[in-house]
């Protein structure tokens, strides 16, 4: 399917080797709806109610609101279900796991029934902040784009030609042309100036020398099939330290500190066949994402009329600022004829890259990841002792993310993209809470957040890119549902919460940047060629899941 070419995405060598990308960034950086049972079975929208302690990441002034100490622990599981359709094909993948969610205490101290200060508070909590558990797969016919007349295969085998072909144009600028990358050997993966795809599809022999000394052509010899496998796990952990003030029972303050543990692992596998010749390929990506990061979060809950429960909250959370470490590796397989000019014969050849083999390890590379600034509001309201209702409004804007380098320097091509893709999102979340009888109540909520990535985004590697998965998705808005019962008295509860959430996809397995000019394959860094993007049809995806949260705990 065309893309127009309307956002316009750098396409120069970035300094130092290149490991990150918007798509990995989003990943980390977006939040989900996950907490106590009480909190997710009333859709998070808890920021003006306060009293739980999920709030010490929504809003910091609802741990102002106890006025007596307690410790819970919450456990869940979580089944995950991603719904490919292809040109017709339906795929289905599915991951179910067990889960430690939530524990975390809040001390309560009383100051005084008569000064305005009445409770000092302060929590602890750990969550699960977010979860990666994913597997999808996909498979069919790339198709064909239609430049001017030419029927040109869609192929992956494009992206690597078009990799190597700018990484030599940019030195032979640099040289003026009497140096050439050695796309042969094993230490062009230490090159820092040289992307791993374009070195794994020549040395795979999917690429060949062009007639211009700086031009790889890629080897597409029909319509490719593509298969597509992919297996994400892990997750963000968060730690929140809070200090809360209640003031005369109608205004409470208060700050959190959080701090985060990320571990992001990625495994993708991408290959093509071609009916006519026989001939395929099959590329294995590897990638881990790990490390940690830290922000604040203020918060402010104010009840205006003496005499009536209505609360309005206000919270303003700094960006979270990570130090991560990418580990990656890449392996490629393929199954080429090759023309044997002696005796004029064809045979099929297997050739191997592995980027483990010829470095000895995984490459590894320092970056950061500075996301947006978060604000949220809310509003509150209890009916007598039987009703809570809440209501609350997000807005982050995600192109304001920044990619930056080890020594904190933003990488301004990362950064632009960031900039080109992702838009801000509105969040909004709705609960209800009922007693039925004092001791047992009945929840329910609603979530929505609009979508985070432009219409036209896609992911484009840094010509010197170490990463290799070429693959992204455009996720849509996403939709969660929740419901929750729960008991309590005196000294213990019990709360069970159930949510559901839905998000649609386009998924991509790559994208190819195809000159209008019959007489080159694609455009070159530099050269003026008119050029269209293109892409595969879309893979219609959809990721649903499926939680099951318990939450267990005592007052003291």
């Amino acid at each position: 399917m065309k893309k127009y070419v309307i956002i316009a995405l750098a396409c120069a060598i970035s300094l130092g080797a290149g490991a990150q990308n918007v798509y990995d960034a989003a990943t980390i950086a977006q939040n989900e709806l996950n907490g106590t049972a009480r909190f997710v079975g009333m859709g998070g929208a808890m920021g003006a109610l306060g009293g739980d302690i999920s709030t010490i990441g929504t809003n910091p002034a609802g741990i102002g609101i106890y006025r007596s100490s307690e410790a819970m622990v919450s456990f869940g599981y979580t089944s995950t279900g991603t719904e490919s359709e292809y040109v017709g094909s339906v795929f289905e993948t599915d991951k179910n796991r067990w889960s430690f969610d939530n524990v975390g205490a809040v001390i309560s101290t009383k100051v005084g029934n008569l000064t305005p200060l009445r409770y000092v508070n302060f929590g602890f909590n750990y969550h699960k902040a977010k979860s990666f558990y994913r597997n999808m797969a996909m498979e069919g016919y790339m198709g064909m784009a239609d430049i001017n007349g030419r029927q040109v295969p869609l192929s992956q085998v494009r992206y690597m030609a078009q990799q190597a072909t700018n990484n030599q144009y940019y030195l032979s600028g640099v040289t003026g042309g009497e140096e050439w990358f050695d796309f042969g050997s094993d230490n062009i993966f230490d090159d820092a100036d040289a992307g791993w795809l374009g070195a794994l599809g020549y040395q795979g022999w999917l690429t060949n020398d062009g007639e211009s000394p700086y031009y790889y052509l890629p080897v597409v010899p029909s319509e490719a099939y593509g298969s597509y496998y992919a297996q994400e796990r892990g997750g963000v952990d968060q730690y929140d330290f809070n200090i809360s003030f209640n003031i005369n029972d109608r205004v409470y303050l208060g700050v959190t500190v959080g701090a985060y543990s990320v571990d992001y692992n990625k495994y993708s596998y991408y290959g093509e066949s071609y009916k006519e010749t026989g001939e395929d390929y099959g590329l294995e990506s590897y990638k881990r994402i790990h490390g940690s990061g830290f922000n604040a979060k203020f918060g402010a809950i104010v009840r205006p009329f003496e005499y009536s429960s209505f609360r309005m909250g206000l919270a303003v959370h700094t960006p979270t600022y990570y130090n991560l470490t990418y580990t990656g590796g890449a392996s490629l397989a393929s199954r080429v004829l090759i023309y044997d000019s002696e005796t004029g014969q064809e045979s099929m050849e297997k050739y191997v890259s592995d980027t483990y083999q010829a470095l000895g390890a995984d490459m590894e590379y320092d970056f950061q990841l500075q996301t947006p600034w978060l604000v949220n509001a809310s509003l509150g309201y209890t009916i007598g002792t039987n009703v809570a209702l809440g209501a609350e409004y997000e807005y982050e804007d995600y192109g304001n993310m920044k990619i930056k380098d080890a020594g904190g320097f933003v990488k301004e091509d990362e950064t632009n993209e960031v900039q080109l893709c992702l838009k801000a999102v509105h969040t909004l979340r709705l609960g209800a809470e009922w007693k039925v009888i004092p001791s047992f109540s009945l929840r329910a909520g609603y979530n929505y957040s609009s979508a985070l990535f432009d219409d036209l985004a896609l992911k484009y590697l840094p010509d010197n890119s170490i990463e290799t998965d070429t693959d992204y998705a455009n996720t849509k808005s996403l939709n969660t549902f929740t419901l929750g019962i729960g008991y309590r008295n005196s000294f213990f509860f019990a709360d069970l919460a159930y949510k559901y959430q839905m998000q649609k996809a386009d998924f991509y397995p790559f994208f190819n940047e195809l000159s209008t000019e019959a007489a080159h394959e694609y455009v070159v860094n530099g050269d003026t060629y008119d050029s269209q993007l293109w892409e595969p049809v879309a893979t219609k995806v959809t990721n649903s899941r499926s939680q099951v949260v318990l939450t267990l705990g005592f007052r003291f």
